[in-house]
């Protein structure tokens, strides 16, 4: 099973044998994989009843439900690492979703497009359109994209949590890995297709 680079760089954040969530799981490749490489205890919450009826055919233990709603009903620290994968943007109450996920995982990984990319930037500026590419393959009125952000979003609405980023991955449209100077965040914002980020609740702002 080919993991996507995306995917793969969120699998290595995924410690052996940990409690994951996968939220927004789809048919469930990710996770699938966690499984049978990191022996993780796995699970999933997917709003499309064809992808929750994938994952079961994996043998995986998912259930159908929707992240801007259901969050609410796990418990505090119910898990080591909860994934958001490509699912941010997807969602109605981002905010809400990632404040939910700070709060039952110890840990939570995210990953989306950045809508900050040049070419992003470049394509609306001249043409005048909605962007489609790799990162962003859909056209605008079948998008399941509803709260695209830049990596300068996203890291504004960790601080606004007071959430602390632990790790922070960029790729380039070529799903390569941004190096040295490019990921600093003007030029990461500039030059990453898409992002991948650890982050956490502080200490301070912990379950008790």
């Amino acid at each position: 099973m080919m993991l996507r680079q995306d995917q793969q760089i969120v699998a290595g954040l995924v410690p052996a044998g940990a409690r994951v969530l996968d939220v927004g799981c789809n048919t469930g490749e990710l996770l699938a994989w966690l499984a049978a490489n990191k022996g993780v205890d796995a699970r999933g919450l997917e709003i499309s009843q064809d992808g929750v009826n994938a994952c079961v055919r994996k043998g995986l233990s998912v259930v159908q439900g929707d992240a801007d709603t259901d969050l609410a009903d796990y418990p505090d620290q119910a898990f080591d690492v909860a994934i958001l994968s490509q699912t941010l943007q997807a969602t109605y109450e981002p905010k809400t979703v990632l404040q939910q996920l700070a709060r039952i995982g110890k840990r939570v990984i995210v990953s989306f497009p950045n809508f900050g990319h040049w070419r992003t930037r470049y394509g609306l500026l001249v043409h005048g359109r909605m962007p489609v590419n790799p990162s962003l393959p859909h056209t605008w009125f079948e998008t399941p994209n509803i709260h695209l952000c830049t990596i300068k979003d996203f890291l504004d609405l960790c601080a606004d949590l007071d959430l602390q980023v632990v790790h922070g991955a960029m790729l380039n449209p070529q799903q390569q890995l941004l190096k040295g100077v490019a990921t600093q965040l003007r030029l990461a914002n500039l030059l990453a297709a898409q992002a991948v980020f650890a982050v956490q609740a502080k200490p301070s702002r912990l379950p008790t």
